[in-house]
């Protein structure tokens, strides 16, 4: 008990302190770079190794692979956020320095609703167990679809968000400023980078209905779903503009974090046959799965022949 509510606390407070530090320093939108982001997705995979250790020291062994599997299952799940980022942010031609500014509200508002379903969840689960049946067949559709489903264009006006804004907000047709509404003639006006934030925030959303009944699978200790959670959005933003000129490099990963959601589609099933797949091995076929998928990524860029002919993902081309 007091070694849970100690971990409860150092998390609380760090993330707290980080998460004033990082509001604080980035108050201005300025252009990230390259060494800037490299910095800082240092400093947050060190803090969650650091913190994975002292699971490790005052939880136990099984707790800390928990903890470092379900980092690592919504670390690569992130990654395919990222994809999307990009895309938004190309559609509504947002410079690299407001790319900044949305990527902070927007993590922030992401962690909000990351413990809100994590809470709920894990009460749902609790109660009715058959749920991993429905969260094993969702994650297994996902992982079809997004290896084998087909491309689809980013579409601002249909997002459902959008048109709920416009429909109360008066918008500006071009990006002024990097404020996300302001009050002109006594009129509330949304820029449209307000409008970014949104379709940001609702894809999001879709990604944390996917990402989070993995981590499920893996655990149903609130405390290891949360915090590996956490951990792995935290860094997000630091993460996008260290790999966004280089995205279209890793054509395989796609594939690779597809194998993960069915794998864990399956695990999630499996557990409600009685089946136990051990932590070591979910871990082992995670780390397996994504160092496949960026080693071909990477030796497909040096040799033509070995990239894929069709159904490339939308950021691949």
């Amino acid at each position: 008990m007091t070694s849970s509510l100690l971990l409860w606390s150092a998390f609380t407070v760090l993330v707290v302190i980080m998460l004033a530090i990082d509001l604080g320093l980035n108050r201005k939108s300025h252009q990230v770079s390259f060494k800037e982001a490299l910095i800082w997705s240092i400093v947050w995979v060190g803090l969650a190794l650091a913190f994975n250790v002292g699971i490790y020291f005052l939880m136990g062994k099984q707790p800390a692979l928990e903890f470092l599997t379900g980092y690592l299952i919504e670390k690569s799940l992130s990654v395919d956020n990222l994809f999307v980022f990009i895309m938004i942010f190309t559609v509504f031609g947002v410079r690299g320095e407001l790319q900044a500014r949305v990527l902070k509200w927007g993590i922030l508002g992401a962690l909000i609703m990351r413990v809100v379903f994590i809470f709920v969840g894990a009460e749902l689960l609790q109660r009715f167990q058959w749920l991993f049946y429905i969260f094993g067949a969702i994650l297994l559709y996902t992982a079809w679809k997004m290896a084998f489903g087909p491309s689809h264009e980013m579409e601002p006006d249909k997002n459902p968000l959008v048109r709920l804004a416009r429909k109360f907000l008066p918008m500006t047709k071009k990006i002024r400023g990097d404020w996300f509404v302001t009050r002109r003639l006594k009129l509330w006006v949304a820029s449209p980078l307000f409008m970014v934030l949104l379709v940001v925030e609702s894809s999001d959303l879709v990604f944390a209905l996917d990402s989070i009944p993995a981590i499920f699978a893996i655990t149903l200790d609130p405390f290891i779903v949360l915090t590996s959670n956490v951990f792995a959005i935290m860094g997000l933003r630091a993460l996008y503009f260290l790999l966004a000129g280089v995205m279209g490099m890793f054509i395989y990963l796609k594939y690779g974090i597809s194998f993960i959601l069915g794998f864990v589609g399956i695990k999630m099933i499996l557990i409600m046959l009685g089946v136990h797949v051990p932590i070591s091995i979910s871990l082992g076929i995670i780390v397996a799965s994504l160092v496949t998928a960026i080693g071909l990524s990477l030796l497909a860029n040096t040799t033509p022949a070995l990239a894929p002919k069709a159904n490339l993902p939308d950021e691949a081309c």
